[in-house]
């Protein structure tokens, strides 16, 4: 059975579809998994082992054609995320109230024959990249317990990097999947703006949110992403389909591509790990190996400062007017909240707009380029804790952690960060590659090709 849970969405999918296993044997040994391994990372802040394995019963009696792509496979959603019957606490202790109904990303994965199988760490409205919070305590790094495991969806990357389950969803506001992933040696994929529904909210921080998965491949990536695709009514932003779907993209190799690379940070005054911009050199001589165009580059960065942090605290804000006692949010969100009462509705348009012309400039680097390739973090994995006590030390903290990834939010660019090996220390790097506009297939048929040629699914962190 380690080995079935090992083996990701596409194995536990296989398995489960040629009746090697059955829904509730899969589901009873992932919340084994869970209750060995959760204490030693604190992974889940809920699991909901009793409805799991009702759902996973009732996916047992489902006749085989109606089936869906992740029929019995276990996955995780941050805490973030309605789950009905469920607090949603956004990682703090103001909400008591559970969830009437689920949010649109869970109820395509149900759909899609997903078991939902509980709630994962954050920080508190998922406001750092660190997952560090009063209420659940700190996430930490499976490689290393004393270093971070990156936010702010920490919790759903350490629970897939343990392998307690094979997908776990996050969200991205600013780096939030693209952060844990390169931390925990691990795959994450920011779509393109539009592409998940966030529903029932129109969006997710304004125009930076986006959902989507953390897995150890990028096929598992791909089979969730194409359960969980697509828009409803009332969603603020929309994506156009892609021409195939995800799992046929990384099924197909991407043709010989310009990829432009360079380690510059977007973010003044950032300080890069010489260890991080050698990964990304050798990213960039493996691309080189597998026939594609390679060569430095130098994207016209524009100063995002303004457009990204004015629409992280209107989102904060947003949030924080749906939980039930503001009182209880921790002291740093509160001094947060005072801080930015500046970013009302009329100055969070102006950051939209300003973030309309910054994606305009940057984006001529992808005339040039097919795919950007970047570090996805400048340093390896910080020590834990990461997150100072006040929230100015943490704004400061916070900063270097997205100096890379923040850009592409602004913009609403793919980016995805994937493995590429691990420091002096142990520790994984990550480097990040970035697509043109709406253009995910590339990236995940690019990241595919680099998965075969690198097999990082072959690491695991030590037990």
């Amino acid at each position: 059975m380690r080995d079935l849970l090992r083996s990701g969405v596409a194995g536990q999918a296989a398995a489960l579809r040629d009746g090697r296993v059955g829904a509730v044997e899969l589901t009873e040994a992932v919340l084994a998994a869970v209750e060995e391994l959760n204490p030693r990372v604190n992974a889940f802040s809920e699991v909901l082992a009793e409805s799991a394995l009702r759902e996973a019963a009732a996916l047992d009696t489902c006749p085989a054609g109606s089936r869906g792509a992740l029929h019995g496979v276990p996955v995780a959603i941050k805490q973030e995320n309605d789950i009905a019957g469920s607090v949603t606490t956004f990682g703090g202790r103001a909400n008591h109230t559970p969830a009437a109904a689920d949010s649109e990303i869970v109820g395509r994965l149900r759909r899609a024959g997903a078991v939902i199988i509980g709630k994962t760490t954050m920080p508190e409205f998922g406001l750092w990249p660190f997952t560090e919070a009063e209420a659940t305590g700190r996430t930490d790094n499976p490689w290393n317990r004393g270093h971070t495991a990156g936010g702010s969806s920490g919790g759903s990357a350490a629970a897939v990097a343990t392998a307690m389950v094979a997908a776990a969803i996050g969200g991205d506001g600013g780096g939030s999947i693209r952060i844990p992933a390169s931390c925990c040696g691990l795959f994450g994929l920011k779509p393109s703006r539009g592409r998940v529904s966030t529903a029932p909210h129109p969006d997710l921080w304004q125009s930076l949110g986006v959902l989507g998965p953390l897995t150890r491949s990028v096929l598992d990536s791909a089979m969730v992403h194409d359960a969980i695709a697509g828009s409803v009514p009332g969603d603020r932003y929309s994506a156009p389909a892609p021409p195939v779907s995800l799992v046929d993209a990384v099924r197909t190799l991407p043709g010989r591509l310009r990829v432009g690379w360079c380690t510059t940070p977007p973010a003044r005054g950032t300080q890069g790990d010489p260890e991080v911009a050698a990964a990304t050199a050798a990213m960039a001589a493996t691309l080189t190996d597998l026939g594609h165009e390679v060569r430095p580059v130098q994207p016209d960065y524009p100063d995002i400062r303004f457009s990204f942090l004015t629409q992280v605290l209107g989102g904060v804000r947003d949030e924080a007017a749906r939980v039930e006692e503001s009182g209880r949010l921790e002291a740093r969100t509160r001094t947060v909240l005072r801080l930015g009462a500046w970013a009302r509705p009329a100055v969070i348009r102006r950051a939209i707009t300003a973030g309309a012309r910054a994606a305009a400039r940057v984006n001529t680097v992808f005339d040039e380029v097919d795919v950007l390739l970047t570090p996805t973090l400048p340093v390896e994995p910080p020590p834990a804790p990461a997150l100072p006590r006040g929230a100015v030390a943490g704004l400061i903290a916070a900063l270097p952690m997205t100096s890379y990834t923040a850009m592409w939010n602004v913009c609403g660019n793919p980016a995805a960060s994937l493995p590429a090996g691990f420091a002096r220390s142990g520790l994984p790097i990550g480097v990040q590659l970035v697509g043109r506009l709406h253009d995910d297939s590339t990236l995940m048929a690019l990241a595919a090709q680099v998965e075969q040629a690198l097999a990082w699914t072959d690491h695991w962190p030590p037990p």
